[in-house]
């Protein structure tokens, strides 16, 4: 019996940012032999009263789903992870990764951390809420500001 059997990993779609996270989600999946789920939440805007002066606003959370759906898409494609292990949710990250680690039953939820603020540099918000709020595993691998702006 393999240690993980279904590995979901959080990107954030940023091309220099998500590589070293998702070459050691490859790495653990394969090592494992278990499915990776890749997951990407567009955050909600506030556009409270903002929606009637300008109503294109209100369609911009779609244009930015249907955007990260495509990036996903083409990345998962170069990767072969099926299109049902690829999720695009409207929602808070942490939320998001959550439900969908849930859902499936997963048993590690993999995420970058930049440390930059928070915890004393210690663990991003995101990464610390999901850390507390995990019914199984996490690992954050940290994103390092030296090799990347993020």
């Amino acid at each position: 019996m393999s240690m993980y059997r279904h590995l979901i990993l959080g990107l954030d779609l940023h091309p220099e940012c998500d590589l070293t996270v998702l070459h050691k989600a490859i790495a653990l999946a394969k090592l494992f032999e278990a499915p990776l789920t890749v997951v990407h939440a567009v955050e909600h805007m506030n556009t409270y009263g903002i929606g009637q002066a300008y109503p294109s606003l209100i369609n911009v959370e779609e244009e930015l789903l249907t955007l990260a759906k495509q990036e996903i898409a083409k990345i998962c494609a170069d990767l072969d992870i099926t299109s049902s292990n690829q999720v695009v949710e409207l929602g808070s990250p942490k939320i998001v990764l959550l439900h969908q680690a849930a859902q499936r039953n997963a048993d590690l939820i993999i995420v970058g951390s930049h440390g930059r603020h928070g915890l004393s540099l210690l663990l991003g918000s995101t990464a610390n809420s999901i850390i507390h709020n995990s019914h199984c595993d996490v690992m954050t691998i940290r994103i390092r500001d030296d090799d990347v702006i993020c």
